[in-house]
């Protein structure tokens, strides 16, 4: 009895760990290879590691080279202009096209659909795609000289000054229906008791949305800043396929700019330092961010 009773309580406890002891290989695992690796980069953005790392430390030799290198500014200034306008449109038109689709049209779940889709290709397709649409040889502006136009001139793609905007206009398309989930989501859990109180007291459309429904939204345009923010300053695979970084380095971003340091550079502490510049831009914008989630949870 006393045999049997010990076996008992050890498979109780078994089962009890049981989730810890399977939980925790994967643990161990993510905090080396994401963890780890974070603070290796970290550690090298301190060296004056080439193309393979040196690990004698040297100070803040490699974050002075990179704050008096004009093609970090160029790229500081990139991701700027295309966060601004990636994430200000996506937000506008999500918002509008949530506005519409909460009317219950009948189509509204292929009209959904069609919109989402854009979010189910990688950038790679996406950036490839639209390199084709907009090249000056076979896409929109061939096209339109084609139907009788022959002055027509759409080059951004070309560009210098205008590339920039080429990559607002892909990730604006792949990732407005996103937002407009997002903010359909919310605005269908908004409390119907609420809006048939405004009926009554005889608000219109345009006061419901604008003085009730998204106030209470700021949570979800909160999330929405977040998630957009969050894919553009990792703007890698869309860079890369859509212009390559080019004209010359006209559309590099961080993200571009630490990939050209270390692959093609051979400047592994270079690109270490805007790495870690790139980790210190996304904690600034997330730490607030769960500050904010875990405070309301507390109240």
């Amino acid at each position: 009895m006393a045999g049997t009773g010990f076996l008992t309580t050890l498979s109780r406890g078994f089962e009890r760990r049981l989730p810890l002891i399977v939980v925790s290989p994967l643990f161990a695992l993510s905090l080396f290879f994401v963890y780890g690796f974070i603070a290796w980069t970290v550690w090298i953005s301190f060296t004056k590691s080439g193309v393979m790392p040196v690990y004698d430390l040297s100070g803040l030799a490699q974050y002075e080279r990179l704050w008096t290198t004009p093609r970090w500014y160029v790229a500081l200034k990139n991701l700027f202009i295309f966060s601004s306008l990636f994430i200000g449109i996506s937000m506008a038109l999500g918002i509008v096209l949530a506005i519409l689709l909460d009317q219950r049209i009948r189509v509204e779940g292929v009209i959904r659909t069609i919109y989402l889709y854009p979010m189910a290709l990688s950038f790679i397709v996406t950036g490839t795609a639209w390199k084709w649409i907009l090249n000056p040889g076979l896409g929109i502006e061939k096209l339109v000289r084609d139907w009788g136009f022959p002055d027509f001139t759409f080059d951004w793609l070309v560009n210098p000054d205008y590339a920039i905007y080429t990559i607002v206009i892909a990730g604006v398309w792949q990732s407005s229906g996103y937002a407009m989930a997002l903010f359909l989501a919310g605005l269908r859990s908004v409390d119907d008791e609420v809006l048939k109180a405004a009926a009554i007291d005889g608000a219109g459309a345009w006061r419901t949305y604008t003085r009730i429904v998204l106030p209470s939204m700021r949570p979800v345009f909160l999330s929405v800043v977040i998630i957009l923010a969050h894919l553009a300053i990792k703007s890698f695979d869309l860079v890369v396929a859509l212009t390559g970084g080019g004209p010359g380095y006209a559309t590099d971003m961080p993200a571009t700019f630490m990939y050209a340091f270390a692959f093609q550079r051979s400047e592994l502490g270079m690109a270490a330092a805007s790495a870690v510049m790139m980790l210190a831009t996304i904690c600034a914008i997330i730490v607030p961010y769960l500050y904010s989630e875990l405070r309301g949870a507390r109240r």
